[in-house]
């Protein structure tokens, strides 16, 4: 008999519950059991899990890294994919091996280049891959500096923080005064220049951003998993254009993902972004993790979660290929169920300590066990 394979999710975004679903409905017809922790009680990953528990806030990267090797061994976990401390965990990658647990996720010098965008464009424009103009602002002065240049090139300013994730702090840059437009509707990214200015010089502290010219669409998210190899095993494009969106297997996306996600040894799950810049594709971000919409993979006849959590147990797919494109789609929000009672809060005063599970808050009441259907025991 086949024994289950035992997952657990930290923190991770609300749409990974369809991640854990695909992982129950996997074409091996392997049982799966899913462990979720989050900082929020209302988090809909609880809900989904089998087992849940709240996460200590607080912790020091280091704390941390305690808290989940405890979690592995009390829990059995077989697969861990981690998000939050992503690059503390993978630095105790053996570890983890010890107490039986894989990591789901790079190297610690994979992870390490993508922290900082500034040191990601860098490296991937090393290897050929083109990435937009960018410079590196800290003040005001050198806010105006960059505007003024980009203006003169012809495109329009936007700025992002140089470490983060997603689309968190993204803003663009008009020379339109702040007037009652900006308050109809619903909120813009737009930020009108004289605004910023106006709160960089108030700021007792630097920024760091990012500013580069604004890149058109499509967006292209190339989802890649990736072997201890090297060798990538699977490699789809999601194009998004407006609310429509999309699949391809263009190699003007898929090859230049490829060389990131290999010469850099992104191994297991990666989401590489592309824009337009003019007429040609650029680097726009690299996630080390799976990206939230990895399951619409699904429309394709792939499940990539259950792939990476294969490859992660030693039991290598092999390279895979979708058996068609779907059809062109849209993403619509849809209800999901909560725990029917609040997981208890954890203390908010930050833990004090070196770093030891004796510096934890007491741990969270775990939630009921759940069944892979969902229902209580």
């Amino acid at each position: 008999m086949v024994s289950r394979v035992r997952v657990w999710l930290n923190r991770t975004y609300a749409e990974n519950v369809f991640f854990m679903d695909q992982l129950r409905r996997n074409p091996s017809d392997r049982a799966v059991e899913i462990h979720a922790t989050h900082g929020d009680p209302d988090s809909p990953v609880l809900a989904a899990a089998d087992t849940a528990e709240l996460e200590p806030d607080g912790l020091s990267p280091a704390a941390y890294v305690e808290y989940a090797l405890t979690q592995c061994r009390r829990r059995g976990i077989d697969v861990f994919v981690p998000r939050l401390h992503q690059s503390a965990i993978v630095a105790h990658r053996a570890d983890f091996e010890a107490a039986g647990t894989a990591l789901l996720a790079p190297p610690p010098e994979a992870v390490a280049v993508f922290e900082d965008k500034v040191v990601a464009y860098q490296a991937v424009e090393s290897i050929g891959v083109p990435v937009p103009p960018w410079w590196r602002v800290r003040d005001a002065d050198e806010l105006v500096i960059v505007v003024e240049e980009l203006e003169r090139l012809g495109h329009r300013a936007c700025f992002k923080p140089a470490a983060g994730a997603g689309g968190v702090g993204f803003r663009m840059i008009t020379r339109e005064p702040f007037s009652l437009a900006q308050l109809k509707g619903f909120p813009s990214p737009e930020v009108p220049l004289d605004l910023v200015l106006e709160s960089l010089r108030r700021a007792e502290e630097p920024v760091d951003w990012l500013v580069m010219p604004r890149l058109e669409q499509p967006e292209v998210s190339v989802d890649c998993l990736t072997g201890s190899d090297n060798r990538v095993r699977l490699a789809i494009g999601r194009t998004k254009h407006s609310r429509r969106r999309g699949f391809t297997q263009h190699e003007r996306w898929l090859e230049p993902a490829r060389r990131i996600a290999e010469g850099f040894g992104l191994h297991h799950l990666s989401n590489i972004q592309f824009r337009m810049l003019g007429d040609r594709p650029v680097l726009m971000d690299v996630n080390t993790r799976p990206a939230g919409g990895l399951h619409q993979l699904s429309l394709c006849g792939v499940n990539a979660p259950w792939a990476a959590v294969r490859l992660a147990l030693g039991d290598d797919p092999g390279e895979i290929s979708p058996p068609f494109l779907g059809q062109d789609y849209t993403v619509v929000s849809a209800p999901r169920p909560l725990l029917p009672v609040t997981v208890p809060r954890q203390r908010t005063e930050p833990p004090t300590g070196t770093g030891t599970l004796d510096a934890l808050p007491a741990p969270a009441t775990p939630v009921e066990p759940r069944t892979a259907s969902g229902a209580l025991r």
